[in-house]
């Protein structure tokens, strides 16, 4: 039985979030900011609320007698109770001999093209902490991508902007100050008290609460982005689990370490992006963030309705069918949440039963990062255009360079990660440099437009040998698809 590391992990970094995150709205009510303290405790809490209700949903307590367990979810306590349950349960499991409950059968690895099929005992202290770890794998990704990825975003912005007032409002204040005293001292006349004492006030007054504020927002920016990239790779290790649950499955430490540096590139680049955007135009970050919101919000509704398939019944016995839209709605707000940061390597599919798109798509991922990766630019060139006085002593173009070079890397460690660390690589019907190249090719077909110059004939057959071009690429997509 493997040692309960995960959700040590997450409960980790679950409680110092929340208690930076607090130390950090309490610096803000002390300087009067009320709507940075305000949005701080929003994208502590009601992330809080989420993982309790998860926790409280995967281990089934609304129909079980625990009203103990059920005080301490809401006193924000569960995660704490249910981490110590499955440290109890791994101490103790050694020690008690029970009858096995369930016999699993999982495949293992093809070698030389066979694949031997292997029973295995689960008892019910390792279901129940199996249970457990899958629990917790859920809520450090809710965590992520609902509560540190819009924290990490808004502290990262409110550095930005209190860094243009001090510096801004707060030299100018400094200068009139000093242009007191010098005319002072053009009369011949001493410096008032009241000159020397507003300088001393505010230094005194600055210094120390700009100094505290930066350590707190910059504590909380680095356990924020840990976080996100530890529920990024927990996605990914959840979604090679459910796509291959057939399968004996095992991460090596050289997939976790492909997976951190390249969710690490990627949502650092996207947020610093996203918040460079925002300080320079306020005005047009909203649209551009609700649009990519509704389109990953609506697409698996589109692709249902599409399929025609009846409503799915079947997540909850207990839960109606209000119940069961609900559920849905926040599973998908979910996945417009991790799309809006990074690729989400679980795919919704609403009409399966699992509600999981088991087949990889690689053209699907290969136009998600060639339209982010545009998007990424225009919103940096946007800011170039329209850059303020904050970014008068940045080099911008070697800030452009800088974050297109980020999140290039975080590409190649994906493509890393998949030609040769992945788990289950052996069985891919084909590798994504491959199919990628391929998709690339499509696309440049798509862009380029016949030659004005060429004779009608030349036209015709040119227009004639577009549909089996097409026709190849709708092979080569299908061909990309993996059991």
């Amino acid at each position: 039985m493997r040692f309960p590391s995960s959700i040590f992990v997450s409960v980790s970094l679950f409680t110092a979030e929340t208690t930076a995150a607090l130390y950090l709205s309490s610096t803000y009510r002390s300087g009067g900011d009320k709507i940075w303290q305000g949005l701080t405790l929003l994208f502590a809490l009601v992330p809080s609320v989420l993982v309790q209700f998860t926790l409280t949903f995967i281990h089934r307590d609304l129909s079980r007698d625990r009203p103990l367990v059920l005080l301490l979810h809401i006193l924000q306590l569960g995660p704490f109770v249910r981490c110590l349950e499955a440290f109890f349960i791994y101490g103790y499991a050694n020690n008690i001999e029970e009858p096995y409950v369930s016999i699993t059968r999982k495949r293992q690895m093809p070698k030389d093209g066979f694949s031997e099929e292997i029973e295995k005992e689960v008892g019910q202290a390792e279901g129940k902490l199996f249970t457990h770890r899958a629990a917790f794998a859920r809520t450090s990704v809710i965590q992520a991508f609902l509560g540190s990825a819009p924290q990490l975003t808004l502290q990262l912005y409110i550095c930005v902007l209190q860094q243009y007032i001090s510096v801004g409002r707060g030299v100018y204040v400094l200068l009139d100050i000093c242009r007191s005293a010098r005319v002072s001292s053009a009369h011949c006349t001493p410096a008032t008290p009241e000159v020397w004492q507003g300088v001393c006030g505010l230094t005194c007054y600055c210094v120390p609460l700009l100094s505290q504020r930066r350590g707190g927002s910059g504590t909380l920016m680095i356990i924020s982005l840990l976080s996100i990239v530890y529920g990024a790779l927990r996605c990914n290790i959840l979604a090679v689990k459910i796509k291959y649950d057939d399968y004996e499955v095992e991460v090596k430490p050289a997939a976790y370490l492909c997976i951190f540096l390249w969710r690490s590139f990627e949502i650092a680049t996207r947020v610093v992006v996203l918040v460079l955007f925002s300080s320079v135009l306020q005005i047009c970050v909203l649209p551009v963030v609700l649009l990519n919101f509704f389109i990953f919000f609506f697409y698996p509704w589109i692709l249902f309705w599409q399929s025609k398939f009846p409503f799915p019944e079947n997540i909850e016995k207990t839960l109606t069918r209000v119940g069961t839209t609900i559920v849905l709605c926040l599973l998908t707000f979910l996945y417009a949440g991790i799309n809006m940061f990074c690729w989400s390597a679980v795919q919704l599919k609403l009409s399966d039963p699992d509600l999981i798109n088991k087949s990889q798509n690689w053209h699907r991922m290969a136009v998600y990062y060639m339209l982010r990766f545009i998007e990424n630019a225009t919103l940096i060139l946007l800011c170039c255009v329209f850059q303020t006085d904050v970014y008068q002593y940045v080099c911008t173009p070697l800030l452009v360079l800088q974050l297109l070079i980020g999140y290039s890397i975080a590409i190649f460690f994906m493509l890393v990660f998949y030609q040769f660390c992945h788990p289950c690589k052996k069985l891919f019907s084909s590798s994504i440099t491959q199919e990628l190249w391929a998709c690339s090719h499509i696309f440049c077909l798509l862009c380029k437009r016949p030659n004005p110059r060429l004779p009608p004939s030349s036209t015709a057959d040119f227009a004639n040998d577009t549909p089996n071009e097409s026709q190849n690429g709708k092979t080569s997509q299908n061909l990309s698809v993996y059991p």
